[in-house]
């Protein structure tokens, strides 16, 4: 190809017109960038062609010349999405008859053939982040990929300003000194910075030779609320009521994906769906916990359009060509426009097209996020974090990974990691911090040898120590750390059984034998842990328990929170409202205020002999959280005797013995210094997150030959090394590291310190008599197990109203 190419191959143009297509404008863009030698990041609406545009480069080079090599080498977050993509591609490749051979690569496949690929690689090889890093940081890597010509990064917003994104980036800036000459085609339908992520996509780490190619508009799509009857919850975020409503819906269409937002409410969803479905409607469950060859089964049975509906979790959000799919349901609030907008993209995948979908809120709170979620996506304003700096811990790993390809110059390898725009700006100091942390642990370290894994040569080039070294490297490649997890197997001697899929180790240790959960759609009776499995047979009675898996919540997005702000201010928008939330709204402004979306309310009433403070923040529950410890202590100190404090997406609530005075000065900036200092000292939140980072960083072996270690065994080996390092080494990268992954990850400090600086000198304080409307649903969730029916649901409705009852809410709004 060549700047002068303004058309495309007549076989492609003869293609194209027999399946009655024509180019479109941005697949024309990217492949007259790669013609110019420039890397491209495209941004198009789903359906828009943003796949078959990263690819027209290579099919067309591959056409004129498939000599035997790594031409083009495809990264995707998901390994569902890699297969489907293989899938896709092979559609064009026939009937076009292209020399092209094409293979995925992921943790599925096959010992044998990830052999036969290293030794006879194809001409396109799809992959995940951690199967090319397993392949970069073989001694061999520079013969596999020194023909490379193209790197398509698919679904990039999913991956920059996270560690696997820091890692993606550290691999991106290797490739480039192997392959100079590769170009690198960016691909996603939601980017929310896109000069931050040409930056991440760039070569350079500083966005050169990057071009920015925006796809034309699609259609707009419809979005509605689905509001079941009966009963509206004041709390809870499970939407299981509105079970029946959906399978309605579902019948109506011809496939359904019924999007959640844990795996937990998808096995949940999934009976729920089923306990309705007396026509017996081919409804299907996907979700990561899942065995792999019943998720398989599932997507192929997806695109033979064998089913009407699947309950799914993120697995299926990004990229996968559904086509049989005219219907997306999301069951609880969606978090974010960017994730409602990846989840719209699933439904009638096709740029002309409206893409269908209804938001079943499960709260009252709900409401008011769903309907700031349609409105953000009519507005087109994405939301998101532009990408952070790169991960101190996710650096080590990858220092390591280098030395395990072969001996390296600090010097030589400091100035390939800036090219990668997470460690653009990276102090030579942290660097040369991290090689010595990798080297032999660091001052307070270096007297084990355990802890001793490079050594110099006379010429000051870096190696590995061992082969033993590099085993367990390998062995631990990654920067997922997931909690320790169990095979669940249905049935099965000592010859086997069916295994269903994974789940925690921790849920499992609450079970008795005879004990009833709910995991892959079926309903199961716990029999006993053999060796690493967790033995379970059909059946069960009483209640189910559910597995419930870490991390497994979603923040509620900045730009999300200011729209439900501002809907409470703006009682002209309240005619949208479904009449319950109306009601509830105006007896809210009657007997107290509304939150106004600059100020921060604060309600302070006398409940069963104690004292709440109520504070309504919208900045999602991790940074409540936070919150909720900080103003615990400060209370503490001004001689309220707080009790405890519960908190939600929206709202913030505490109890006391004493009435909370002076509320202004609980929420002074300040808190952020000294009271955030002696906190995270004194909390167990800096040794969870140390947990973590040691693991990515090498520090513990999650898995060595023969198994892997138990989560205990972990966390007690990290926690006696963490406190060494506090008391002899404070300043050792890995407790910098710690730091930084606490204040954004488990505290989120920007937002609290954005919400301070906000309402400073703007905070209405309200003394009532008894609790106001708007805070009945987080005093429900005080003390609140999950709920699913029974004695504990009528319990829960008796709480909600009495607590109405002092809220002076009469019976004509609706209880529940």
């Amino acid at each position: 190809m060549n700047k002068s190419e303004t058309s495309l191959p007549v076989r492609f143009n003869t293609w194209f017109a027999a399946r009655g297509w024509i180019v479109r404008p941005h697949q024309m863009a990217v492949l007259d960038a790669v013609g110019s030698g420039e890397n491209a990041l495209l941004i198009a609406p789903t359906g828009g062609g943003k796949t078959l545009a990263g690819f027209l480069p290579s099919l067309i080079a591959l056409a004129e010349d498939a000599r035997p090599r790594l031409h083009t080498l495809y990264i995707s977050p998901l390994k569902a999405l890699a297969t489907d993509i293989a899938r896709n591609l092979e559609a064009p490749i026939a009937e076009m008859a292209l020399p092209i051979r094409i293979e995925t690569r992921t943790g599925d496949t096959p010992a044998n053939r990830r052999a036969r690929q290293r030794r006879d690689p194809p001409h396109i090889l799809l992959t995940t982040p951690e199967s090319l890093a397993l392949l970069l940081y073989q001694p061999e890597a520079a013969n596999y990929f020194a023909d490379l010509a193209v790197i398509v990064l698919d679904e990039i917003h999913a991956l920059a300003g996270t560690k696997r994104g820091d890692q993606l980036a550290l691999c991106l800036a290797r490739l480039h000194a192997l392959a100079p000459e590769a170009l690198r085609i960016g691909l996603s339908a939601t980017v929310a910075h896109p000069r931050a992520m040409l930056n991440w996509l760039s070569p350079d780490g500083r966005g050169g030779a990057t071009r920015l190619v925006l796809g034309e508009a699609g259609a707009a799509p419809e979005i509605g609320l689905l509001i079941a009857p009966g009963r509206m919850p004041w709390s809870g975020h499970m939407g299981l009521m509105a079970a029946e409503a959906i399978l309605q819906q579902i019948r109506a269409a011809r496939m359904t994906i019924v999007f959640v937002n844990t795996r937990a409410q998808a096995e949940l969803m999934f009976e729920a769906l089923w306990r309705h479905n007396e026509e017996t409607l081919p409804i299907a469950l996907h979700h990561g916990s899942l065995d792999v060859g019943q998720r398989r089964k599932v997507e192929a049975a997806m695109a033979a359009g064998h089913l009407r509906a699947v309950v799914a979790t993120s697995s299926l959000d990004l990229g996968i060509d559904w086509a049989a799919v005219d219907q997306v349901i999301q069951v609880a609030a969606p978090k974010g426009v960017s994730r409602l907008m990846q989840r719209l993209g699933r439904a009638n995948h096709r740029l002309d097209e409206t893409s269908r979908a209804l938001l079943v809120p499960a709260n009252r709170f709900e409401v008011l996020e769903c309907a700031a979620a349609i409105e953000g996506v009519a507005a087109l304003d994405l939301d998101g974090d532009p990408p952070r700096e790169g991960a101190l811990d996710v650096l080590a790993q990858h220092v390591l990974g280098r030395a395990c390809a072969g001996p390296f110059h600090p010097d030589d390898l400091f100035v390939e990691v800036c090219r990668a725009a997470p460690y653009a700006d990276l102090p030579r100091r942290d660097f040369d911090d991290v090689v010595r942390y990798v080297e032999d642990g660091g001052y307070a370290l270096a007297v084990y040898e355990r802890y001793r894994k490079l050594f110099r040569d006379a010429d000051g080039l870096v190696h590995v120590r061992n082969a033993r070294i590099v085993q367990l490297f390998r062995m631990n490649i990654g920067t997922i750390v997931e909690a320790p997890v169990l095979k669940v197997k249905l049935g099965g001697g000592r010859g086997g059984g069916i295994t269903l899929g994974e789940i925690e180790e921790y849920f499992v240790s609450m079970l008795t034998p005879g004990d009833t959960f709910l995991f892959a759609g079926r309903r199961l009776r716990f029999v006993g842990i053999r060796e690493t499995s967790v033995i379970a047979a059909d059946g069960g009675v009483g209640e189910p328990k559910i597995p419930t898996y870490v991390g497994g919540r979603m923040p509620l997005s900045t730009n999300l929170a200011d729209r439900v702000r501002a809907m409470l201010h703006n009682t002209a928008q309240w005619v949208h409202f479904p009449d319950p939330v109306r009601e509830w709204l105006e007896l809210q402004a009657a007997r107290s205020s509304l939150p106004a979306p600059d100020d921060l309310l604060v309600e302070t009433f006398p409940r069963g002999g104690r004292w709440y403070l109520v504070a309504y923040c919208f900045e999602g529950r991790q940074a409540h959280q936070a919150l909720g410890m900080l103003i615990t202590r400060r209370l503490e100190r001004f001689g309220d005797q707080p009790l405890g404090f519960v908190a939600t997406d929206y709202v913030l609530g505490v109890w006391c013995a004493r009435e909370p005075h002076d509320i202004a000065r609980l929420f002074e900036q300040d808190m952020l210094g000294d009271d955030l200092e002696s906190w995270m000292a004194e909390s167990t939140m800096l040794k969870r997150s140390f947990r973590n980072v040691a693991v990515i960083a090498g520090l513990i072996e999650r898995t060595h030959p023969g198994g892997e270690r138990s989560r205990r065994q972990v966390s007690i080996n990290t926690d006696l090394i963490y406190d060494v390092l506090r008391k002899h080494d404070p300043t050792h990268i890995l407790l910098r590291a710690t730091r930084a992954d606490a204040a954004h990850g488990l505290v989120d400090l920007a937002r609290i310190a954005g919400m301070l600086e906000r309402v400073h000198g703007r905070i209405t304080h309200r003394r009532l008599k008894r609790v106001s409307p708007l805070a009945v649903p987080v005093l429900l969730e005080i003390g609140r197990e999950q709920v699913r029916g029974g004695e504990a649901e009528d319990a829960l409705l008796a709480e909600a109203e009495a607590l109405l009852a002092e809220a002076g809410v009469t019976s004509h709004v609706h209880l529940a």
